[in-house]
């Protein structure tokens, strides 16, 4: 039965409990038949009168015990702030907004900002809850200040030997535990001399990033230095890559099919480029898949999803893409016509191609759907005995076409 009644609460509970509560938060506590949070989060809202649950494992099957009492007074407790890396906007994906009341407290961003004494527009906030610490490493920027939630007490020395394990060892981490309640604490101290220890599993770091003049920062441009991607020659060059990545047009939120993954360099560039972007990455060898993965993981890319398989198969039953990139097997029956009926109307393909033979295949395709074709050519300059001389990369010919609309 349909009601727009707000009958599902959330609430943002402090490490002050109750006593941080505004009175219509505490009033919906009361008023509960049904509350459901973290054990922490119910014994800070303690006493209540309502059922209560603890979250289960999964998170996720949590989500149908909230549902199965649409109608009725509910209330999910959460930490700070709900719609801020938090429950609530995994909520509001199955209950409408006009059914749901929130009362949030301040992030604990807002609260890391307060305490450092930063603007919080000026600074990244990276969540690094239940996700791989790599993901950290594009925000990794000379002067930049992050704001980061951990998973748990380890992050914080973790994060430290990642910093310095890039030329970013002078960096200032400031680790606050248990903000805004009699537990909190906060502490200092250099990257490459990180000694805190016995740190709250309750903790967001702080980080102002000093980088050496060798520190390995990943640019905010595509065509990064070929020296970042392990590979064993199956590498498009950065030169290419970047004006393959320019002709693939990221825009924020897309997808791309990056068939013939090799090294992962495209996939990796394309998911930089936004913090939403991802891209699924096709590869037929299994070592090269492997070597794709630490690529991504030494770069952050961790939107970077690969399947090992050789296409066209491969490319069953794979989410429709908003871009794709064909740098390998695109004279391979089928792969081309795959990915154009699978790409979304509006998205762009583009083929790199070395051989006679697929370059002919191109012009075949040109012909038909048209786009624009172009030779790229570089050289670069290389020791010549006691001189130097240019050194010429195999040209690549590359179509780019947009699908049409209808």
């Amino acid at each position: 039965m349909a009601t727009t009644a707000p009958w599902l609460t959330i609430i943002g509970i402090g490490e002050n409990g109750r006593a941080g509560l505004s009175p219509a938060a505490l009033d919906a506590l009361d008023r509960a038949e049904f509350v459901i949070g973290g054990a922490r989060h119910l014994a800070l809202a303690a006493p209540l009168k309502a059922e209560t649950l603890t979250w289960p494992s999964p998170f996720a099957d949590g989500y149908s015990i909230v549902l199965a009492r649409r109608g009725r007074p509910t209330c999910v407790l959460a930490t700070g702030d709900p719609f801020h890396y938090g429950v609530g906007a995994e909520l509001a994906r199955l209950v409408p907004a006009d059914e749901i009341l929130c009362h949030p407290q301040p992030s604990a961003f807002s609260l890391a900002a307060t305490r450092m004494g930063w603007s919080l527009p000026d600074c990244d906030c990276v969540s690094l809850h239940g996700r791989a610490l790599e993901r950290i490493v594009p925000y990794l920027q000379p002067g930049a200040r992050i704001l980061t939630l951990s998973w748990d007490g380890s992050t914080p020395g973790r994060l430290a030997e990642l910093l310095s394990a890039r030329g970013m060892g002078a960096s200032a981490i400031t680790v606050l535990e248990a903000m805004g309640g009699p537990r909190e604490h906060v502490r200092s101290a250099v990257a490459d001399g990180f000694d805190i220890a016995d740190i709250d599993a309750l903790n967001t770091v702080a980080v102002e990033v000093v980088a050496a003049h060798d520190a390995r920062v990943v640019t905010l441009s595509p065509g990064l230095p070929d020296s970042f991607f392990e590979n064993d020659g199956q590498l498009t060059k950065a030169e290419i890559r970047a004006l393959t990545l320019s002709a693939l047009a990221p825009r924020a939120g897309e997808l791309l099919w990056d068939i013939g993954l090799g090294a992962g360099s495209i996939g990796i560039e394309w998911c930089l480029r936004h913090p939403r972007n991802r891209c699924i990455g096709i590869e037929e060898r299994e070592e090269r898949a492997g070597r794709a993965r630490r690529n991504a993981q030494a770069l952050g890319a961790t939107a970077l999803d690969i399947r090992v398989g050789q296409a066209p198969e491969a490319l069953a039953d794979l989410p429709a893409p908003d871009a794709v990139f064909i740098g390998g097997g695109a004279s391979e029956a089928g792969v081309f016509e795959t990915a154009w009926a699978a790409l979304k109307p509006g998205g762009r393909l583009v083929v790199n191609a070395v051989t006679l033979e697929t370059e002919t295949l191109l012009g075949s395709h040109y012909a038909q759907h048209g786009g624009t074709m172009r030779r790229l050519a570089v050289s670069r300059l290389e020791p010549v005995g006691g001189m130097q001389g240019w050194r010429a990369a195999m040209p690549v010919t590359q179509w780019v076409v947009t699908k049409p609309w209808s």
